[in-house]
């Protein structure tokens, strides 16, 4: 009898055990399964506004703070543009000085808790750029979905995507720089953003499913008069823009792709969304795991799964060794592997889905560059 109850006591502690391990693993891969559209990354950090001035703002000294370009700052109740690290003195060694380029609304003020966006622009075209545009309800898989349509003079057309921790406002960094070059923009909402449906599950499923929401975007562009389409994508976008160029029924329409920090191993990505949120590492397998059986993700192993080595069309990557949410390297081996398709330009010490962001000029002549051979 005592041997029977001392078994059963130890099968309970194994059940027990094994359904907190499940519970633990999915609470990890929350991080990255349940981010909310436009909230900050786990890995951004939080700053402290310490003071402002005529076009100055001190802010806590750290990593993120010290980076380089244009970058948007968003607070509760405002959001501002930061440019350059100024050379002035700050008022102590814990903090930096950064030109203060404009304030999109709020007022930050000293002792506000902020943190870093690729973001410089909110609302729509229209009233943050000046830009005529139509707004869009394009047909898709769950319901309609909202874009913003630009209308250029040329019959190749860019679809621009936006990615984890922004919404499609992230789109209008580059949306004067496409729009000069009279190229027609269309920058979709996806399952799960502001305004279109809800995933079925509730989940972000890393772009292994939502790029069905793009497919219909395509689809939309080319019913419409788009001879070609570049897919320009960040983060998760570019994911979606792979999936849409290997798998869409019109992906012969398909002459191009941009990728700005784009996740190519959503393993690795989920992991560092995880350790962000200071998931314990032995946790981290676990997050991978649940992952897996809440969304049925299981990358480049399953059958009739999307192997890297069959992009087909010219790819320019804009991507850096800073970026700690899609790991470099794997952008740096696609490109090495893929010579004569696939461009890589290395951007320092910019953050996810920031290449941009953190050298506008260079990347933008890069940009240029590619998309002429594509008018």
């Amino acid at each position: 009898m005592r041997t029977a109850r001392a078994t059963a006591a130890a099968v309970t502690a194994v059940i027990g055990a094994a359904a907190t391990a499940v519970a633990a693993g999915r609470l990890a891969s929350d991080a990255a399964l349940r981010m909310p559209p436009g909230g900050p990354l786990p890995t951004e950090p939080g700053l402290t506004v310490h003071a402002t001035a005529a076009g100055r703002i001190t802010l806590t000294r750290d990593f993120a703070t010290l980076r380089p370009g244009r970058h948007g700052l968003t607070g509760d109740g405002f959001h501002a543009v930061v440019g350059p690290v100024l050379p002035d003195p700050p008022d102590s060694a814990d903090t930096v000085v950064r030109r203060l380029e404009r304030v999109t609304y709020g007022t930050p003020e000293p002792g506000d808790r902020a943190r870093l966006t690729p973001n410089l622009y909110v609302g729509d075209p229209g009233g943050a750029l000046g830009l005529d545009h139509t707004d869009l309800d394009v047909p898709g898989e769950l319901g309609p979905l909202p874009a913003w349509f630009v209308p250029g003079a040329r019959d190749t057309w860019v679809i621009a995507v936006h990615g984890l921790g922004t919404t499609r406002e992230h789109t209008m960094n580059l949306m004067e720089f496409l729009h000069r070059h009279r190229f027609p923009v269309l920058a979709p909402a996806y399952r799960g953003d502001p305004g279109a449906p809800r995933s079925p599950d509730g989940l972000n499923h890393l772009g292994e499913t939502e790029w069905r929401d793009l497919d219909a975007v395509l689809h939309h562009a080319v019913d419409s008069g788009a001879r070609r389409v570049v897919l320009y994508g960040w983060s998760t976008g570019a994911t979606m823009a792979l999936r849409a160029a290997a798998r869409s029924e019109v992906r012969a329409r398909v002459a191009g792709l941009v990728l700005d920090s784009p996740v190519l191993s959503w393993e690795a990505t989920l992991r560092a969304l995880a350790a962000a949120r200071h998931t314990p590492g032995a946790l981290l397998p676990l997050a991978v795991r649940a992952a897996q059986g809440r969304t049925g993700l299981y990358g480049d192993r399953r059958p009739g799964a999307l192997h890297l080595d069959r992009i087909a069309v010219p790819t320019q990557i804009f991507h850096g060794p800073d970026d700690t949410v899609a790991p470099w390297r794997f952008s740096r081996r696609l490109a090495a592997d893929h010579p004569d398709t696939i461009a890589l330009h290395t951007v320092r010490g910019a953050p996810h889905g920031a290449m941009w962001n953190a050298d506008p000029e260079a990347c933008e002549e890069a940009l240029r560059r590619f998309l002429t051979p594509l008018m």
